[in-house]
């Protein structure tokens, strides 16, 4: 059972890649082993890790990577719609490779933020203003607040 789930992980991964890959070649981009590293990383965070932190994991692989090179590719993936920046309130930019429906609540104290999925913000209708005028690539929700652990801390 337990080497079921590992292959599945595994194959869910390779997939994942295969269609990063894809995405690359349909936007004219060369497929090197930094920016295939950076997305790896990125898919393979538990968390909605900012540059430095995808930085310290490429580093491990490729010692002379630069930390510009991340942020670049980083701010690339966004742009060809394999991942997204989180939206914050001036903190460092966070990055995001879910790309299925679901919400981000933002710890003001930790800065962690957590997916959560609320299917009836799925659907949140745009107001008419904003929907004749200009148009919307994404609706998100992005709730602040304090988390369960620093809430656990001040108690």
């Amino acid at each position: 059972m337990l080497g079921e789930k590992g292959n599945s992980k595994s194959s869910e991964m390779q997939k994942k890649m295969g269609d990063f890959v894809a995405k690359c070649r349909q936007n004219g981009l060369k497929i090197t082993p930094q920016r295939m590293a950076v997305y790896r990383a990125l898919l393979e965070s538990k968390e909605h890790p900012s540059a430095e932190m995808i930085f310290r994991t490429v580093k491990e692989v490729f010692p002379s990577v630069s930390l510009d090179t991340v942020n670049r590719t980083l701010l690339t993936l966004d742009e060809i719609g394999v991942a997204f920046i989180v939206e914050g309130s001036g903190d460092s930019k966070r990055y995001d490779a879910n790309l299925g429906d679901h919400q981000h609540f933002k710890c003001v104290k930790c800065k962690r933020i957590v997916d959560f999925h609320h299917k009836p913000f799925d659907n949140i209708k745009v107001p008419k203003s904003i929907g004749e005028n200009f148009i919307v690539l994404r609706k998100t929700v992005y709730i602040e607040g304090i988390c369960d652990l620093c809430a656990k801390k001040q108690n």
